[in-house]
């Protein structure tokens, strides 16, 4: 796969690549500082339906919004999550009198930001609920924390919501159609070669003899790499068994009972030709056909969700009248929400171009919201100098290891934690040359860090880290004057330690599981038993144990990690260990 790119740098690219495609409908506007395409035409009387995630996914999800699908998208960095602060925003762009469902795809990061968004926009009044899809029968039942993740089988699973919100559904109605659909979906992807993402250096490829079947759509390796390369039509075969095999205990998911009714639904990862597309499909449903006894009754082929310019594809097989068991709606009723016209990607990517509006009119700025002042009563406060030496310790170390963080997760990810520790030590040091540390405030520190983790990292580990932040500070403000009767060490073991327990409401990660959680949990032991230099050093064994440690969570899970010849430190525990060491370097 070529690494060339006519946008060689990432670095404004999304929100670019958003402003273009609101311009292919007049009804569309851009929120562009949370990312947030939605629909000024949405009825209010309906249900609001949002999705999003991560970019180079492109036309999902900003290419769904419009009528009789989503009300709204959210957009992060190139395959990885929104923030939290982003959905927040999209959710308020979009308020209906009848409730808002969030839809995403079955991923880490993703069920973070959007299960706090949710939680948040609950607290504040919005009827929410959220709906999480995972298709991908490439992740075995023994999966079981992680789950299924999701491919483009979610589209399915928007097209029928979409469609029953505009016929005037209710929020239960609308709901349990989408979780009903989204059970009764079976998909797996075959890659041919890996995508290359705009500015990074690391590129996985495939040999010229291999074929990778069950690849994820963040550039994961797939379950299995199969050499020399089968025919198309065996390669179909192996497919459509992994999807439809129901005595395959690891994963028959679905069962087709005989005149079930079925959806088929094939992307293009962004890479292959029409022409290969067109026969891809006539031998999929030649296949279907005559090995398995299905004639789909609804078809869509084409760009569903791509993986920036991967020449690989996704299968979903959606059995209808399954899902038409498990809620209020019949088999012909979900067909016509299906069917049901959009003025979005789904029938054509340049949209209506009856009405115009001047483009400044479809950017809009979300009203700007004061910082809340710190009360000196719940302050903790150190040595302004000492402060900012170790603050810029901590960025500089950061920033020093992102090459090799984003190696490492390039093999065992999605190639995201490096950049995203450099994007947050890169904002914090502009802050700090601000004078942030210039009172000494660690309150004031922490919501920096709150914002700039909510507005500019994404993925898992934006959400770890929001969550991370925003309960260390509640915990110092409610303890404030536990620093001067047991000293600030102590009081930041306390804080640390509740933090970690919170975070246990979105993630079960635990030590041993080879994620950012066997250096903080630790890091956490270390400070109530030996004091700072013995969370340190507890957070740096912590880090290198990561080296010995099979994956049990996150999009690592997905790739058939051999132990025994060693893997790469897990980067995002590195990468807290790396900050926490640079934390001490200050000193």
């Amino acid at each position: 796969m070529s690494k060339r790119h006519l946008f060689e740098s990432p670095d404004g690219l999304v929100t670019k690549a958003l402003r273009g495609i609101v311009a292919y409908n007049p009804s569309l506007s851009l929120d562009e500082t949370n990312r947030v395409v939605f629909d000024t035409t949405y009825n209010k009387s309906n249900v609001s339906i949002i999705s999003g995630g991560g970019s180079g996914h492109e036309p999902a999800w900003s290419g769904y919004v419009g009528e009789n699908l989503l009300a709204a998208s959210v957009a992060g960095d190139i395959f990885a999550s929104p923030s939290t602060k982003q959905i927040l925003a999209a959710i308020n762009a979009v308020p209906s009198q009848k409730g808002t469902i969030l839809v995403i795809t079955n991923y880490t990061g993703d069920r973070l930001h959007f299960g706090l968004a949710n939680e948040k926009a609950i607290a504040s009044g919005h009827k929410c609920r959220m709906i999480t899809c995972g298709d991908d029968v490439s992740v075995g039942r023994k999966s079981k924390l992680v789950g299924r993740r999701g491919l483009a089988g979610q589209l399915g699973v928007l097209k029928v919501m979409g469609g029953a919100s505009g016929a005037g559904g209710s929020l239960d109605q609308v709901y349990d159609l989408g979780v009903a659909f989204s059970q009764q979906i079976v998909s797996i992807a075959a890659t041919l070669d890996h995508c290359h993402v705009p500015g990074r250096a690391e590129h996985g490829t495939l040999a010229s003899d291999e074929v990778e079947i069950g690849t994820g759509p963040h550039n994961e390796p797939g379950y299995r790499k199969l050499s020399p390369v089968p025919s198309p039509q065996d390669l179909v075969r192996q497919i459509l068994t992994y999807c439809l095999d129901e005595k395959d205990p690891e994963r028959g998911y679905v069962n087709f009972k005989e005149g079930d009714e079925a959806i088929l639904l094939v992307s293009n990862f962004g890479g292959m030709s029409h022409l290969e597309m067109g026969a891809l499909l006539d031998e999929l449903l030649e296949q279907l056909a005559e090995n398995w006894k299905i004639a789909p009754v609804r078809v869509s082929c084409g760009f569903l969700e791509t993986s920036l310019n991967a020449p690989a594809f996704s299968v979903s097989v959606v059995n209808v009248t399954a899902a038409a068991r498990n809620c209020s709606y019949s088999v012909e009723e979900i067909k016509a929400f299906f069917d049901v016209r959009t003025n979005t990607h789904w029938e054509s990517m340049t949209g209506s171009q009856s009405v115009r509006r001047a483009r400044q009119q479809q950017f809009v700025q979300p009203p700007h919201v004061p910082r809340k002042p710190v009360e000196d009563a719940k302050d903790v406060k150190i040595d302004p100098a000492t402060l900012d030496r170790m603050l810029r310790s901590a960025c500089d170390a950061l920033i020093a290891a992102e090459p090799d963080l984003t190696k490492w997760d390039t093999v065992m990810g999605d190639g995201d934690c490096g950049e995203t520790l450099k994007t947050g030590a890169t904002c914090l040091i502009a802050a700090l040359d601000a004078n942030l540390a210039a009172k000494g405030s660690i309150i004031e520190v922490l919501q920096e860090l709150e914002e700039i983790v909510e507005g500019k990292m994404g993925g898992t580990l934006g959400g770890i880290l929001g969550i991370f932040f925003v309960s260390i500070r509640i915990s110092l403000e409610g303890n404030a004057a536990l620093a001067k009767t047991e000293g600030l060490t102590k009081q930041w073991a306390n804080a640390i330690t509740s933090s970690l327990e919170n975070l246990r409401r979105y993630t079960p990660a635990q030590v041993g599981d080879r994620t950012v959680m066997d250096t903080l949990i630790p890091f956490a032991q270390g400070l109530q038993s030996g004091g700072f230099a013995g969370g340190v050093a507890a957070a740096i064994r912590g880090a290198e144990l990561t080296k010995t440690l099979k994956p049990k969570l996150g999009r690592a899970t997905y790739v058939g990690a051999d132990t025994s010849k060693g893997l790469p430190p897990d980067p995002g525990a590195w990468g807290a260990m790396v900050a926490i060491k640079g934390l001490q370097s200050g000193l």
